[in-house]
């Protein structure tokens, strides 16, 4: 007789109600190159962070993961396989983002879930009730310059239609369902058919961009960043020594908004692809000489990456009480990065109205609630603490004692004698780092918050949520790499320095597959952050005198 063997675990086929089943048990099960991986045990170890992969459970993953860790990385992901699934997957809503799952039974009976899968492939508008913000002209071609005469399209055209509602919920429901219909217009179809395209011809640049080399760092260029580094060290020790106490500040500034640009590489291990080394070039960077935790960065800027543009889970764009670019914020949302409520308290009704006018100066302090952030994050211990990261907690810390010691005590203490001189060069030092700031929200604060369902392909949403930012060659060391943010999000560990090589590529992409690349300019783009700050603010100021009609007229309960 043969001998017949059990199936190994990596060649079991899993069907979908299985997976469900194991994700309603609260196991984080994860869909990778058709793999099944269950990656309980992984989640405390993970360098990037915990919350990056609970927002892909349920989720085919294969284009976040190949886009965010090196191939060794995805390699040993295999150890967690359980099985493999069959033909395409079809997306869960991860239970990070309010997704519901059914206990298995193997004697039950599937007869619904044809059905389901169809509600999923189109949610309704309850399901996706994150708002969207189209920022694109229907009537040009999908790539194009921005000019300065251009206009958004904009829910703000309708906001003296408030005045017909009852109150101020059903406003902000009237508005959700009508910059959905509106973002949903602007883009290729949700359906799976489509969004496969997608994704099929998103994957064929990957290997093109790869086989050019664009993935190949480019160190001549960093040759040349350390001596823009260098340059700007010596003049801050320069005027440090003369008693210009200000313009020292002014040049160390200068040189912590330059060398951010290399801890974001590094963090994207971008420059060596090598885990250790590029996280000692961002630990030494970031923490020995800028005094802020890359662990913290890592944890909140992979996240980011994933769920751009949400507002109840991209940490960047949860700034409330100060911004909400998006009036799903007056609903007092629950972080899932933060585990807290982000209360539309009285101070947010206070401020928000006035946003656009308080943008640039609230930017100009960003940097001190980076300091708070990245202690919170390493006296909670909120990265791993075993694993191949084990030792980045400590080292940042150690880091961190390193710059309090230079910075705080032999500098500012021992060689600045008085109080008032050392608070203009604290004061000068950080608020010089603003254009960074504003370089950051630049790419998102005007671009789309609405979460379209599971099934939108990653490419899409990231040029969805992401726009570039027009410039000169020679200005490219200003930002740093940022003006490229959207080609970022696609090809996140490519080098820096081989972001304008890869453009016209994404931008003969988006031509092809029907996505609008946004590009505009740097004073444009600013203009659209901060018309869509007014609009949001506007609409706080209406909404808060809808509700106070409303109180006036004894409504609140509408009678009952």
């Amino acid at each position: 007789m043969a001998s017949t063997k059990a199936p190994r675990r990596t060649e079991t086929v899993l069907s979908r109600r299985q997976i469900e089943g194991l994700i309603a048990e609260g196991r984080s099960v994860i869909i990778v190159n058709q793999k099944v991986l269950k990656v309980d045990p992984w989640l405390k170890y993970h360098p990037g962070g915990d919350k990056a992969i609970m927002h892909m459970v349920g989720r085919d993953a294969t284009d976040e993961v190949t886009a965010l860790h090196s191939l060794a990385a995805q390699e040993q992901m295999n150890r967690y396989c359980i099985g493999r699934v069959e033909g395409r997957w079809k997306n869960f809503v991860p239970p990070i983002q309010g997704g519901r799952f059914r206990a298995y039974c193997e004697s039950s009976v599937e007869e619904h879930e044809d059905v389901e899968d169809d509600a999923e492939v189109h949610p309704r508008s309850s399901d996706i009730s994150r708002t969207p913000s189209p920022v694109f002209d229907s009537e040009q071609s999908n790539i194009r310059k921005r000019g300065r005469n251009d206009r958004i399209t904009s829910s703000a055209s309708s906001i003296s239609s408030v005045a017909d509602l009852d109150d101020g919920i059903s406003w902000l429901d009237v508005q959700t369902k009508e910059q959905i219909t509106l973002d949903l217009a602007k883009y290729p179809s949700l359906d799976l058919a489509t969004q496969d395209e997608v994704v099929r011809k998103y994957r064929e640049l990957d290997q093109r961009i790869r086989a050019e080399g664009l993935y190949d760092c480019n160190y001549s260029a960093y040759a040349i960043e350390a001596c823009r580094y260098t340059f700007l060290a010596g003049m801050m020790l320069f005027f440090l020594r003369l008693g210009w106490y200000a313009t020292s500040g002014m040049f160390l500034g200068a040189l912590w908004h330059q060398l951010v640009f290399t801890v974001h590489d590094a963090g994207h291990m971008g420059i060596t692809h090598n885990f250790t080394v590029d996280t000692m070039i961002g630990i030494i960077i970031a923490d020995f000489i800028g005094g802020l935790s890359v662990g913290w960065w890592k944890r909140n800027h992979n996240v980011h990456h994933i769920v751009t543009n949400s507002p109840e889970h991209d940490p960047d764009i949860e700034h409330i009480p100060f911004f909400a670019i998006s009036h799903r914020f007056f609903e007092s949302l629950t972080s899932s990065f933060y585990e807290r409520v982000m209360t539309y308290d009285a101070v947010a009704k206070f401020v928000l109205p006035y946003q656009a006018y308080l943008y640039y100066p609230v930017l100009t302090f960003g940097r001190f609630n980076l300091y708070f952030l990245s202690w919170e994050y390493l006296i909670r211990g909120l990265g791993p603490k075993k694993g191949p990261a084990w030792w980045h907690r400590w080292l940042e810390i150690t880091g961190q004692v390193f710059f309090w010691f230079w910075f705080g005590y032999l500098l500012l203490y021992k060689t600045i004698p008085t109080n008032s001189a050392r608070f203009a060069f604290v004061m000068v030092s950080h608020m010089v780092t603003m254009p960074l700031h504003a370089q950051i929200t630049l790419s998102h604060f005007a671009m789309s918050t609405a979460e379209l369902g599971p099934h939108e392909s990653f490419p899409q949403k990231m040029l969805r949520t992401t726009m570039d930012v027009d410039c000169p060659q020679w200005l490219d060391f200003f930002h740093g790499g940022l003006q490229f943010q959207a080609i970022h999000h696609l090809f996140p560990r490519m080098p820096r320095h081989n972001l304008r090589r890869t453009q016209k590529l994404v931008q003969d992409f988006c031509s092809d597959v029907g996505i609008p690349y946004a590009l505009y300019g740097f004073v444009d783009g600013s203009k659209q952050v901060i018309g869509r700050l007014d609009e949001v603010g506007r609409q706080a100021a209406l909404l808060a005198k809808c509700q106070r009609s409303i109180v006036e007229k004894g409504d609140i309960l509408h009678g009952h």
